[in-house]
């Protein structure tokens, strides 16, 4: 089986890959999408940078990860937001060893006062998809680096990607795609992806690697929160059948408990349609938010838990009726949550889109954050919330492509 994904490793550059869906009919009127301009910020990324990622600290501060271009190879940086100014830039790594890809991307997430974690991937041998997981740590928010740490024990040159951190009290959480079932060969159908886990403590000392799915969809990126009862993953599943679903597993009292789907969509597909589901997490609440063809129709859901992640309502369609997917979520202080997805509006053209959604699924207006495109080389837009205002990242295709950031006050997304 050959998935349905991967952009060349050449930096932002590729052919989309197409998947046709039956149009199931618009779920809003274009009357609907909200009227709402954002307020765009100087980007802190240089010419030709991409994929970037968002966090948010305790006290409000932003922080952006992206890869940019350096020396004939790549660099993983780093900047903060706060006070109306990004700060100078730091490098975490660079070098020509970099595994890019428009869908297997940096991260970078706090995991405590002045500290960070950030990952990247890197080749481990001449196979296209010959890459391992790399992670790293800073204790002064964001100026230096230590030395990367492989969370995984396999070193086998297959793909190690698709990364969720977290943080787990004083350690970081890290689930990760691993590829250490697949042939040399590469992609036969009796080859599984399969969904692992550990932790690195702030020595860069690994915990136990547990198996959390044996068989999992190929190269959809996974998302982690952290709710009152321990972390919950989410990733899109693979049954013997082709049932692609998203599913969650989530720890408690220090033990990773049975995969759960978060809804039967029963989407069938022999193949990877490289869109992963996005999590966020507030003491028992809980919102999910992903893309799904079940039916060939193309959607965006969202579904809500107030029990930490053990049941979700049913869900509720949030898309304007022609969804690229690439979903992210984020929880707000009032219960509700925004959503944010790439919708296509003709041709290879599309709009990056917020909408809010209360917990009765109640769902506002959209509203269009940037004009964007459908090609993979967008890769796959960025949401935060910081201090009632949201930030959003996205990249922008060309020669050179670029990373814009925007910010707009939760209040005006109705």
């Amino acid at each position: 089986m050959q998935p349905l994904r991967r952009g060349p490793t050449l930096l932002f550059v590729g052919a989309i890959v197409v998947v046709s869906f039956r149009d199931a009919g618009a779920v809003r009127s274009p009357s609907e999408i909200g009227s709402v301009v954002p307020e765009p910020l100087v980007s802190p990324a240089a010419p030709g940078s991409g994929e970037p990622n968002l966090a948010v600290g305790s006290g409000g501060t932003v922080y952006m990860s992206w890869l940019e271009p350096a020396d004939s190879g790549h660099a993983l940086r780093v900047a903060s937001y706060s006070g109306g100014r990004w700060s100078e830039p730091s490098t975490v790594r660079a070098g020509r060893d970099f595994f890019v890809n428009w869908a297997d991307f940096p991260s970078i997430r706090v995991i405590g006062d002045g500290r960070l974690a950030a990952h990247w991937l890197q080749r481990t041998g001449k196979g296209t998809y010959a890459y391992g997981v790399r992670i790293s740590h800073s204790t002064d928010d964001g100026k230096t680096w230590s030395a990367p740490v492989v969370p995984h024990r396999d070193t086998s040159q297959t793909e190690h990607g698709f990364v969720a951190l977290w943080r787990d009290g004083q350690r970081t959480g890290a689930a990760w795609l691993d590829g250490r079932k697949f042939d040399k060969a590469g992609h036969s159908p009796s080859n599984e992806m399969t969904l692992r886990s550990s932790t690195i403590g702030v020595k860069g000392d690994l915990g136990p690697e547990t198996l959390l799915d044996a068989r999992v969809c190929d190269c959809c990126q996974t998302a982690a929160a952290l709710t009152v009862t321990g972390p919950i993953v989410a990733y899109r599943d693979r049954s013997p059948d082709e049932i692609r679903d998203i599913y969650v597993v989530r720890r408690m009292g220090g033990k990773w408990r049975a995969p759960m789907p978060v809804h039967k969509d029963n989407w069938k597909i022999a193949a990877c349609p490289v869109n992963g589901p996005a999590i966020a997490a507030d003491g028992d609440r809980v919102a999910l938010g992903w893309f799904t063809a079940a039916g060939d129709s193309a959607r965006v859901n969202v579904a809500f838990s107030t029990n930490g992640g053990a049941r979700f309502k049913p869900p509720v369609r949030i898309d304007d009726g022609a969804p690229a997917g690439r979903v992210d979520v984020a929880l707000l202080s009032d219960g509700s949550a925004l959503v944010s997805w790439i919708e296509r509006t003709g041709g290879d053209t599309a709009a990056v889109r917020v909408r809010r959604v209360r917990p009765d699924g109640r769902a506002g207006p959209a509203a269009t954050i940037a004009t964007s495109s459908a090609a993979r080389a967008s890769g796959f837009p960025r949401m935060a919330i910081s201090d009632e205002t949201a930030f959003f990242a996205w990249t922008v295709p060309g020669r050179p492509s670029s990373v814009e950031v925007a910010q707009l006050p939760v209040a005006r997304i109705r």
